[in-house]
């Protein structure tokens, strides 16, 4: 008999968002959960089980308002995907399940389960967590749930045992077959609720082609992560398919979120002659390493819908590009950001200050380089040392992080906790100071303005886009991201955290 599936991407209230300014967590909308759509259209594809989907962000519920909502929900099951910089919030949710449908079982997966199982398994809202790529996965633990006697031969699935001990039964297999994982289910959500600063047009979505990252970036946790991270692929018709499905929804932009879409030329060539031999009229953008990229490539993702492309640059000198492993130089970023311009693509550059070793002459390099490339956006963000990466353990091990602070909000991820910060040649509100001090050298540039100006292409764009200058302009290490009338509507329920310099 199968099973009623409800799937919930809890608010983001207590999210830990202290390396971004306000700004970046205000203007930049809401990106559908892709995780949970691939889980619904895997399960309705490939059983007789029965999925909704609920996603709390955009229409900002509160507590009290995702309790309503569940109340007259009838479910058997409850998934969550857990990320460490959720995971109050994924907590709470937790908890208002527990309350409303006592006998649901409540089930995690994602990548802070990976890393803090045993620490998660324990909370008294959590009944299993499941380990590992998820769809394959999670169907067998569906079909399995009803016998227990068969659950430890679930491979990725942890839970409580009777006598009180914790099986876990590992790493759930990864597939190589990415196209028989089908496509995400957006038809489960309002379309129209995913908007972004960035895009064109007033909806967007989000696409995966692939997944893994070959690169082993110090920064990263894709190195050391459990979950298989060789680069695999889709096919281009199943690429071409889905993009023509989110045509028929109404959906004519998508963000490709793939770690690095450019490993493989070839397969992005054939992509885009896939893309072209159909004429589907559809804009999308990448995220790919200044190595994996040159101007034929790029031109032709032009000529396939291609309008911007992002580039990962972190630093701006060749001894901290070394540093962080980014396995790169100034000179092959220049020429990278050169060659897009040359074709027209619009360009997104990313820079971490606050790096291991770095000092005020690297940072300041970091921002000459931003000007020099002149791109069309850029995203400065302090550098977090984030759980199962090489420089978090790096950190502990000689110091400059003084306790396992991730572990320990593993443990009880309550209101308070600061996210770490390397401290090594800077305090916190210095880099808080200096992070303002990157955003406005190369936002409030006359020439900068002028030019994002005279591009706009739609009366909707251009609010989005004036309401997010004027925020530049009044920009504080300070700020917060939700405002006060919405923090005392949550609070009766989540008390207001304060982990960093861009709280609420």
């Amino acid at each position: 008999m199968g099973k009623k599936v409800l799937l919930i991407n809890p608010p983001r209230f207590n999210e830990l968002i202290g390396k971004n300014p306000a700004i970046v967590e205000k203007h930049r909308g809401f990106n559908p959960p892709l995780g949970l759509l691939f889980l619904a259209g895997y399960l309705e594809e490939h059983s007789d089980h029965s999925v909704e989907v609920i996603d709390a962000q955009p229409p900002q519920w509160s507590y009290d308002q995702l309790r309503e909502e569940l109340r007259g929900k009838e479910f058997d099951v409850c998934g969550i995907t857990a990320m460490t910089f959720t995971l109050i919030d994924v907590r709470e949710t937790c908890r208002v399940i527990r309350e409303v449908n006592p006998n649901a079982k409540v089930i995690l997966g994602g990548p802070h389960v990976h890393l803090f199982a045993d620490e998660t398994i324990v909370w008294p809202e959590v009944d299993f967590l499941l380990q590992g790529e998820g769809e394959i996965a999670f169907l067998n633990f569906l079909n399995k749930l009803d016998t227990p006697t068969e659950w430890a031969t679930i491979m990725g699935l942890v839970f409580e045992q009777n006598d009180g001990t914790i099986y876990n039964g590992g790493i759930a297999p990864s597939t190589d077959d990415l196209d028989s994982l089908g496509h995400p289910a957006r038809n489960k959500l309002n379309v129209g609720d995913y908007t972004s600063l960035l895009g064109r047009s007033s909806t967007i979505t989000t696409m995966f082609t692939s997944r893994g990252c070959p690169f082993r970036c110090t920064f990263c946790d894709r190195p050391f992560s459990p979950v298989l991270s060789g680069f695999r692929w889709r096919s281009p018709q199943h690429i071409a398919d889905e993009m023509e499905d989110c045509i028929s929804l109404g959906i004519n932009e998508a963000f490709i979120y793939d770690d690095t879409f450019t490993v493989r030329k070839d397969r992005v060539h054939e992509l885009c002659d896939e893309i072209i031999s159909r004429n589907i009229k559809f804009k999308w953008d990448v995220r790919a390493h200044v190595n994996t990229v040159n101007k034929d490539l790029m031109k032709h993702m032009v000529e396939a819908g291609c309008d911007r492309i992002h580039f990962g640059v972190e630093s701006g000198n060749d001894r901290m590009m070394r540093e962080i492993r980014k396995n790169t130089t100034v000179a092959k970023v220049k020429a990278a950001f050169d060659a897009a311009k040359e074709i027209n693509l619009e360009r997104l550059a990313y820079f971490i200050i606050g790096q291991q070793t770095e000092k005020m002459e690297d940072i300041e390099d970091t921002m000459k380089l931003a000007r020099e490339l002149n791109p069309d956006y850029v995203h400065f963000t302090i550098f977090c040392p984030y759980p199962g990466t090489e420089i978090y353990m790096r950190g502990l091990k000689e110091g400059i992080i003084k306790e396992d602070v991730w572990q320990k909000f593993a443990e009880n991820p309550a209101a308070g906790f600061e996210l770490p910060v390397w401290e090594e040649n800077f305090t916190r509100q210095e880099l808080r100071e200096i992070l303002i001090k990157c955003y406005k050298s190369f936002y409030l540039r006359p020439t900068y303005i002028m030019r994002k100006a005279m591009q706009v292409r739609s009366v909707g764009e251009f609010a989005r886009k004036a309401r997010a200058g004027m925020s530049v302009i009044s920009m504080t290490p300070n700020q917060k991201v939700y405002d006060d009338k919405m923090l005392a509507k949550i609070k009766r329920t989540v008390p207001n955290s304060s982990y960093d310099a861009f709280t609420g």
